[in-house]
């Protein structure tokens, strides 16, 4: 009987053509072996279902899923997560790159400290043509010991750090919610991690961001018909008004709180940095300035040559820089 592998690598997709095979030579290229990748073809209309099937027949570690019809981002990033058995787990995304060495490397962390609950690297931007426009530090105190403390920093922080693309404990991802489709429930997601344990950052760019003006979070500026795409049942804006989507991410981060394993003096302590977030958040619509301890943000660092694409991820040789 074959071993189940450590790792599960979920990868959902729609209409992911352009940048699929990029993506799916980085994983498969991967120092680390010991992974299965399971690949949900959201009922995509484009060639995704024929790049698919072609790397499925050509490495056995993929395992492919077509969705009959289009179920919605979300509901097709937990449905890869259902399906995994790996003791790790993590999402990767159709359009990004991955260093050859980040499975590794995470995997190693997890192994080295029980006590974390998340692994992963600084994250570049690269443009549609894989070069990298900006590169900047990874800017939160989420390796604190102190939940509280990955709190406050989190809520401060106005960087994506796109910390869900980590390597995380299965466990872990049984314990919280599984992703929303209200707005921004990608970062209530995170906010779930962060106060069920420290995390682990590897200090240097192993992870590439893609930024191009398709991309689902620019494609759909509006909160509506952003979550719209996380899931097609949030379409009747008579039953799923914005402000009834916008109060779901203020409640996440409550039960967040509430549900995360802390003591009732950390909850305590969590439930005030929110509330004052909350006050700053309300602020900010309105036009109102109120003090707030933030994050100190790092300099991005345009192109910088060490976070170059083309020398670390599997399958980008010989392109042009």
């Amino acid at each position: 009987m074959t071993a189940a592998p450590r790792l599960s690598i979920g990868l959902p997709v729609y209409n992911g053509e352009r940048y699929l095979a990029e993506s799916l030579d980085s994983l498969l290229g991967q120092s680390y072996e010991n992974f299965e990748l399971i690949i949900s073809d959201n009922a995509s209309t484009d060639a995704t279902a024929d790049i698919c099937r072609r790397y499925g027949q050509q490495d056995s570690r993929i395992r492919y899923f077509r969705q009959a019809k289009n179920i919605g981002l979300s509901p097709n990033h937990n449905f890869v997560f259902e399906q995994s058995c790996g003791e790790f787990f993590k999402w990767a995304a159709s359009d990004d790159l991955y260093a050859r060495d980040l499975l590794e490397y995470c995997i190693e962390a997890l192994d080295k400290y029980p006590d974390i609950a998340l692994a992963h690297c600084w994250t570049a931007i690269i443009d549609s043509g894989g070069n990298v426009t900006e590169a900047s530090e990874y800017p939160l105190a989420t390796d604190s010991p102190s939940a509280p403390e990955r709190f406050r920093s989190f809520l401060s922080c106005k960087t994506a750090a796109c910390d869900q693309y980590g390597v995380i404990r299965a466990e872990v991802m049984r314990r919280v919610s599984p992703l929303g489709s209200y707005h921004h429930a990608d970062v209530i997601m995170v906010a779930r991690f962060v106060l069920q344990g420290p995390f682990y950052q590897t200090s240097d760019w192993l992870t590439f961001r893609r930024d191009y003006p398709e991309r689902a979070y620019l494609a759909y500026p509006k909160v509506r018909i952003r979550c719209v795409n996380l899931d097609p049942r949030r379409a009747n804006p008579l039953k799923h008004p914005a402000a009834r989507l916008l109060a779901e991410y203020m409640w996440g981060y409550v039960t967040a709180i509430r549900d995360a394993p802390l003591s009732p003096a950390d909850r305590r302590e969590c439930y005030r940095h929110l509330a004052r977030w909350m006050l700053n958040w309300a602020g900010d619509r309105v036009g109102v300035r109120r003090p707030t301890a933030s994050a100190e943000q790092p300099a991005p660092v345009p192109g910088h040559r060490s976070a170059s694409v083309h020398a670390v991820v599997a399958g980008q040789e010989g392109r042009a820089s």
